[in-house]
């Protein structure tokens, strides 16, 4: 196997990036960038800590985050299972990378700063769902904002509802714990999920 070494083995090996690619990065959110975050329900969210990287799905009811300012974005950590490893990382390092998708759209959003971990309770209050509220804020300041060009959801098809696999096709949650733990109870397990899961959404 050849293996790329350097980074000016890489950069002789792809060229130099496109105007476009460097013109649209920003250190705040723009008019146009604000538009399409806030039309995001959901973000993928990358931290980082001593023992490595994590990279956590985040979702909410129309947009995953809330635009405080031109700089701040406000992303409340509602409830899931507890092993808060992204949180963690945050604590002993603040480096956070946020990718948007908007349903529909070709076009993702990127925010690359620093986070901290809220326990404010104005701010968590501010985010009540049917009287529930997060167990904290993760408050994100902006380094970097851009948006990512299409070609990889072009390449995937992600919207293309004639590509949707079958989830009857798919191991249920049941079925990968017990590979992981044999004994495990799978069926008992994903017949209780939907319920357990309507109950503790928030």
């Amino acid at each position: 196997m050849t293996i790329i070494r350097t980074v000016e083995e890489l950069k002789a090996l792809y060229g130099a990036a496109g105007e476009t690619s460097i013109v649209k990065v920003t250190n705040a959110l723009t008019a146009e960038y604000r538009q399409m975050i806030e039309a995001s329900p959901f973000a993928a969210m990358a931290t980082v800590g001593p023992e490595g990287l994590d990279c956590s799905p985040r979702g909410d009811d129309l947009s995953v985050v809330r635009i405080a300012d031109d700089k701040t974005v406000l992303m409340p950590d509602w409830r899931g299972n507890n092993r808060i490893d992204s949180l963690i990382n945050i604590v002993r390092d603040p480096r956070v990378a946020l990718l948007f998708l908007v349903p529909g759209s070709n076009t993702t959003m990127r925010i690359n700063g620093t986070a901290v971990v809220s326990v404010d309770p104005a701010l968590i209050g501010s985010f009540e769902i049917d009287g529930k509220h997060p167990r904290t804020v993760v408050v994100v300041t902006i380094n970097e904002v851009y948006f990512q060009c299409a070609r990889a959801l072009l390449r995937s098809q992600l919207w293309n509802s004639e590509r949707f696999v079958e989830p009857t096709s798919l191991p249920t949650p049941g079925t990968l714990l017990k590979a992981a733990k044999a004994d495990f109870d799978k069926d008992t397990y994903d017949g209780e999920w939907p319920g357990r899961a309507a109950k503790t959404m928030w």
